[in-house]
């Protein structure tokens, strides 16, 4: 059974699970595959690239699986995967990999917020929870169990490890280690000889 909107504008050509719910206004196109039990609300895109697990919420304005911001990507064929009963809430915007990687991925069971911003050639990892406003730099690689508080930006390339609480509000200009609490801004110290 899908429940879909009359209004929401659907590809035939897409793969769509059972019990699916697709909001007002909302657009699906071609080469999206989606899972069972999943709900994509009003307004929200999802791109040709998207693979989407099992019990995935979309959020109303959402916009997955879009072209990346990266000057590299020539329009090859790209994947974003969002792993099963991962959370996705309004506004937020996920871009697909270019051909570096291919993929730009979040695993299961995550909560992204309002807001929040993944970037192209992304992986993160099963467990997280990324708050309102967090913006994820292009090649950022977020392991499982990390939480990472609202309006803190992630400089491209960076790593944050498992089960590291970051601060809201705050920049992070290189890697994080795995069961680290920070709350202060992390930048590259120069050392003067």
């Amino acid at each position: 059974m899908k429940n879909i909107h009359p209004t929401a504008i659907v590809d035939p050509k897409s793969k769509l699970g059972d019990n699916l719910i697709v909001g007002p206004y909302a657009i699906i196109e071609a080469d999206v595959e989606i899972g069972d039990d999943c709900s994509i609300g009003p307004n929200a895109v999802v791109y040709n690239g998207a693979r989407i697990g099992n019990r995935v919420k979309i959020f109303q304005g959402a916009s997955v699986a879009n072209f990346p911001q990266d000057l590299k990507f020539s329009g090859e064929p790209t994947l974003f995967i969002i792993g099963d009963n991962t959370v996705v809430r309004e506004f937020a915007t996920l871009h697909r990999g270019t051909k570096e990687t291919g993929k730009s991925e979040i695993g299961k069971n995550c909560l992204l917020m309002a807001y929040a911003h993944v970037a192209h050639d992304c992986s993160v990892g099963e467990n997280c929870i990324i708050a309102n406003a967090v913006q994820i730099g292009g090649h950022a690689h977020i392991e499982d169990w990390v939480i990472i508080g609202g309006s803190t930006a992630v400089h491209q390339f960076s790593l944050i490890g498992e089960h590291a609480m970051v601060g809201g509000g705050i920049r992070i200009t290189q890697d994080v280690p795995p069961f680290i609490l920070t709350s202060h801004d992390l930048q590259l110290m120069s050392v003067l000889t």
